[in-house]
């Protein structure tokens, strides 16, 4: 059997672009992205002051059609994808029978019997595999295929992007609400134009062919040029969303994590009619106390507190840091990490709170997440 790491990298539609630009670029998730173009700092407050621009492509892409599409994806996932409207999205979870998350998603309603679901890179075959075993019930008319070599992904990002992506559009971007979409031209180029994001800016993602891809991101770095927009890679989209308080599959979210171990029981829909993968287990968690809260942490001193390290209450391990890095919006080392409940019941900190980092007891603050809210 071949061993999937020794696969060659994916390239996207972008690639000559990120290479011409002095990317770094590295290996994530079986893609060659760019990691920085010059400073992820740099390209994280632009995307704070500013706009960033980012190559996404290596997102999945798949599509679960026909008369019983709606039907299926109740199913599958523990959201309720029937209820959206044609236009409209949702952020929701793919979990396993016994309630662990296999993937987070955003689910998108094309039309009545369209849906286009967005997986994480790593688990764009994982999802589309249980997708199509759970919609594989007998007399069901749904398909699924997965349609990622078919699209690009980029996103715009940030206070800006507004007045840079509105001259190039042919929709009016104030009829495109928070987790809608909209077919498009974007300087002459059909696209879905989608208001979504993973930064806690305001900002959009578009959806395009991969020939497309090129002259759509040019047509928006010229635009934007201006206005202080950088084309942003994976460390400041990493920085970004952990500001956001929004989790990442690998780190905040697992196969061992259910959606309310990490907060987010909101996405399960268990009054939604009829049966759905994980159904039982999730409502019997959602009942139980919590065996692990996902909370904030607030470095106090400059040693950054990162993935695997230990949390400590009294000098006693307490939990462990799922994700960690500087923050360059608030100046001190941030994390997110699951403790033990009464752990997270304690106000602040009070001397007692801290981070085995290499054998140090870094001292910390708990802080309710998200760490930032763009103004309003």
């Amino acid at each position: 059997m071949t061993d999937p790491r020794s696969a060659p990298l994916r390239t996207t539609p972008l690639t000559a672009v990120h290479e011409l630009l002095g990317a770094t670029l590295t290996g994530f998730s079986g893609w060659r992205m760019p990691l920085r173009y010059t400073s992820e700092t740099a390209e994280h407050n632009a995307v704070r002051t500013a706009a960033g621009l980012f190559d996404l492509s290596h997102m999945g892409e798949i599509t679960v059609t026909g008369p019983d599409a709606a039907a299926a994806l109740d199913y599958a996932l523990a959201g309720q994808p029937s209820a959206l409207a044609p236009g409209r999205a949702r952020y929701t979870m793919i979990c396993a029978p016994d309630g662990g998350i296999i993937d987070d998603l955003i689910v998108y309603r094309l039309e009545p019997e369209e849906f286009l679901v967005v997986p994480n890179a790593a688990n764009t075959a994982a999802v589309g595999q249980a997708l199509a075993e759970r919609t594989a019930s007998e007399g069901s008319d749904a398909r699924v295929s997965d349609r990622t070599a078919d699209y690009a992904l980029i996103a715009i990002q940030g206070p800006r992007a507004v007045s840079i992506l509105a001259p190039l559009s042919s929709v009016g971007l104030d009829e495109l609400r928070y987790y809608a979409s909209y077919p498009a031209t974007v300087a002459g180029h059909q696209v879905l134009l989608a208001r979504t994001g993973y930064t806690g800016e305001d900002g959009f993602e578009l959806f395009t062919s991969p020939e497309a891809a090129e002259p759509v991101w040019t047509a928006l770095a010229e635009r934007g040029a201006g206005s202080g927009l950088l084309p942003a890679g994976l460390s400041a989209r990493d920085t970004l969303r952990l500001e956001a308080g929004m989790p990442l599959y690998g780190n905040e979210l697992s196969l061992d994590v259910t959606p309310y171990d990490a907060g987010l029981g909101r996405v399960v829909k268990l009054d939604k009619p009829g049966d759905f993968v994980g159904r039982a287990a999730l409502a019997q968690r959602a009942q139980a106390a919590p065996e692990r809260v996902l909370v904030g942490l607030a470095g106090r001193s400059r040693r950054v507190p990162r993935h695997g390290y230990q949390v400590l209450w009294d000098g006693t391990p307490a939990g462990t840091v799922t994700s960690g890095a500087p923050s360059p919006t608030l100046g001190v080392p941030i994390a997110m990490a699951y403790v033990g409940p009464g752990v997270a019941g304690q106000p602040g900190a009070d001397g007692r709170l801290a981070v085995d980092i290499r054998g140090s007891a870094e001292p910390a603050e708990m802080v309710k997440l998200p760490f930032y809210r763009r103004p309003a």
